[in-house]
């Protein structure tokens, strides 16, 4: 043993200065960080939620050209989206940017903006794969809005958003003329979100899919 710390005292001798600079420069890097996330990306994150207020006032009163563009005063979505790239409002203002198009019956760029859209959170995640199928219903890309439906469905168990999915892909599935999968996505509505809205006229739906096997 003692000549196991002899040997680790003369490493550690010969090269002090190594070792010294090494620590050294985790230091700086550690300081540099924190200053960063603390001046740098904190207030950009803030300034962003800031300056967004304005354009989700505008969405939920319905105006949704002036929530995308803003005024004189005051950014709109895409503005602030393409501004604060990196940060979580800048990334939620892709989304607000991509159902606002939506409404707005421009499907192109609903769908790009809403591809851009990085959501996390339990409900924005899945209603922007809901929202990106229907852009790919608008377009024609029955394929591609169903697998987004499916997406959504498969993200979260909940009885808001995965009805909602369920039922939008059975009904995509029968357009594709695949009446066994869509009557397997109504089934999951009826077993398993009684609660849903979707759920009062499932039965409808179920017997409409059968009949079409």
């Amino acid at each position: 043993m003692g000549s196991v710390i002899t040997r680790s005292e003369e490493f550690i001798q010969k090269n002090q200065k190594t070792i010294l600079i090494a620590v050294v420069a985790v230091l700086i890097v550690i300081l540099a960080i924190f200053g960063l996330r603390r001046w740098y990306f904190q207030p950009r994150e803030d300034r962003a939620a800031s300056e967004m207020f304005a354009a989700e006032q505008w969405f939920a009163q319905g105006d949704f050209q002036k929530a995308l563009d803003g005024d004189d005063t005051y950014r709109g979505f895409l503005a602030v989206a393409d501004s604060y790239s990196g940060t979580k409002a800048g990334n939620l203002a892709r989304y607000y940017a991509g159902i606002c198009n939506l409404r707005l019956g421009n499907f192109d760029e609903a769908a790009r903006w809403l591809k851009k859209y990085n959501g996390k959170d339990t409900f924005t995640r899945p209603l922007a794969k809901i929202a990106l199928g229907d852009a790919e219903m608008e377009l024609g890309n029955t394929k591609q809005a169903v697998d987004n439906y499916m997406k959504a469905a498969n993200m979260e168990q909940n009885f808001v958003t995965a009805p909602t999915a369920l039922f939008k892909a059975g009904m995509g599935y029968m357009i594709l003329g695949d009446n066994t999968k869509a009557l397997d996505c109504f089934k999951q509505v009826k077993q398993n979100y009684p609660e849903s809205t979707e759920w009062s006229d499932i039965d409808k739906y179920i017997a409409l899919a059968e009949s079409a096997k």
